[in-house]
C-alpha cells in the first residue's frame, strides 16, 4: 500500500517535473511541496516527535519510488534521514524535541556536514574547530558538498573539539541556517542530481549554544559513522529507484521501437540485456531490503550489509543506466529521453555517503 501510495504520487506530482528540475538545475520544489502534503519527506522521525515513524524498509521505499522518476527529489526524504540521524541516535530529549518536530511538520529541512575540501574519505582529517566560550561553542571553518545546503534549515555539523585526540577529538552540533555567522557557497555545476543544491558551507566565528552539541563532547566522530551505518542503505534505495525507473523506460521502448520489421524487444540480443538488468536490479533490492530490515533491528553486520547494499545497488545502477542508454541507441543519448538522466544521476551513488573503494574497505573491515 505505501509502495502505490509513493509511485503515484511521484507520477502524478514529480515526475511531470522531472527533466525541468535537471535541465534549469532548481530546486524541485513541486516534491518537496508533494511530499511535505502527503507526510512523506521525513518518514523515519519518530511518532512521539510528531513524525510517521515509519521503519528503515518503509523509508527505502518511499525513497526508491521517488528516484524511479526524479533522483534530485528522493534526496529529500534521504537527506532528511541523513541530517536528522545523529540527533536521533546520540542527541539530548530537549534538542530532538526543538528540532525533530520542525522537520516531521515540514517546516524545515535537515542536512548533513561532514565533509571539506580536504577531509572526503579520510573524514577524521577534517579542520574545522569549535572552541567552547562559556556557555557557547564558536564554530570555524568550511564544509564541502554539502546537499541540499542553503535550502535546509538546519546542519548536523561536525567539528574538532580536541585536536589531539584526532576522531576521538570530533564533536556534533546543530548549526542552524539563520545563526550568525553561517553562509553559503555558489551551488556546484554537477554532471547530475542537477536539483538538489550542492554547495559549501562556511562557518565564521558561529557562536552557538553549548546544548546544541550532539551527545557527549568527542562522540561525534563515532555518530557520523553510526549514522552512515543506516544511511548508506538509503542511497542503495535511492541508486534501485534510478536503475528500476530506467528498466521501466527502455522496457517500453523497446516494444515500440521497429527495426527490420519488428519490434527491437523480439530479438534474442535484447531480450538478454532486459534480463540481465532486471536480475541484477532484483540482487540488489534483496540485498537493500534486507540490510533496511538489519538497520531496524540494529544488527551485529549493520556495518557490513548497510556498505554491500550500498556498493553493489550503486553499481548496478550504473551498469543498469548506461545498459538503457545503449538499447535507446541514439535516442538514449539525447536529452529528450529521461534515461540520459538517470545515467548521469546514478553516477554519484557510487561516489557520496562513501565511494565504493570506501565501502570495499568498510566491507573487508567488518566481514561477517
Amino acid at each position: 500500500m505505501l509502495r502505490e501510495t509513493i509511485r503515484a504520487l511521484a507520477e502524478s506530482k514529480i515526475a511531470p517535473f522531472a527533466a525541468a528540475v535537471d535541465e534549469e538545475s532548481r530546486f524541485p520544489q513541486e516534491a518537496l511541496d508533494a511530499l511535505v502534503a502527503s507526510d512523506l519527506h521525513a518518514v523515519h522521525v519518530p511518532e512521539e516527535y510528531g513524525g510517521a515513524g515509519a521503519d528503515a524498509l518503509a523509508t527505502v521505499i518511499v525513497i526508491e519510488e521517488v528516484a524511479r522518476v526524479c533522483a534530485s527529489s528522493s534526496l529529500i526524504p534521504a537527506v532528511n534521514k541523513l541530517g536528522s540521524l545523529p540527533v536521533i541516535l546520540s542527541g539530548s530529549e530537549e534538542l530532538k524535541a526543538k528540532y525533530l518536530g520542525p522537520l516531521a511538520k515540514g517546516d524545515a529541512m535537515f542536512s548533513y556536514a561532514l565533509s571539506e575540501p580536504d577531509a572526503g574519505s579520510d573524514a577524521a582529517g577534517m579542520k574545522t574547530k569549535a572552541v567552547r566560550d562559556g556557555d557557547f561553542w564558536v564554530l570555524n571553518g568550511v564544509k564541502r558538498w554539502i546537499t541540499n545546503a542553503g535550502v535546509s534549515d538546519f546542519y548536523t555539523v561536525m567539528a574538532v573539539t580536541d585536536p589531539a585526540k584526532r576522531s576521538k577529538g570530533i564533536s556534533a552540533f546543530v548549526v542552524e541556517k539563520s545563526d550568525e555567522g553561517v553562509s553559503f557557497g555558489a551551488p556546484e555545476k554537477k554532471l547530475g542530481i542537477k536539483g538538489s543544491p550542492t554547495r559549501e558551507v562556511y562557518l565564521d566565528n558561529v557562536r552557538i549554544p553549548a546544548d546544541r552539541m550532539i551527545g557527549e563532547e568527542g562522540t561525534g566522530f563515532a555518530t557520523a559513522m553510526k549514522t552512515l551505518d543506516h544511511t548508506r542503505i538509503t542511497i542503495a534505495a535511492q541508486a534501485l529507484g534510478i536503475a528500476q525507473g530506467a528498466l521501466d523506460y527502455a522496457k517500453g521502448y523497446v516494444q515500440e521501437r521497429k527495426q527490420f520489421g519488428k519490434p527491437i524487444a523480439d530479438f534474442q540480443g535484447i531480450q538478454f540485456m532486459l534480463a540481465d538488468m532486471a536480475m541484477k536490479i532484483e540482487a540488489a533490492r534483496q540485498l537493500t531490503y534486507a540490510a533496511a530490515a538489519k538497520s531496524e533491528r540494529g544488527d551485529a553486520d549493520l556495518t557490513f550489509q548497510g556498505a554491500a547494499a550500498k556498493c553493489f545497488a550503486s553499481d548496478v545502477a550504473m551498469e543498469v543506466t548506461t545498459d538503457a542508454v545503449q538499447l535507446l541507441g541514439g535516442y538514449g543519448y539525447t536529452r529528450d529521453y529521461p534515461v540520459e538522466r538517470m545515467m548521469r544521476d546514478a553516477k554519484i551513488t557510487q561516489i557520496y555517503e562513501g565511494t565504493n573503494q570506501v565501502q570495499r574497505i568498510v566491507m573487508a573491515r567488518n566481514l561477517p
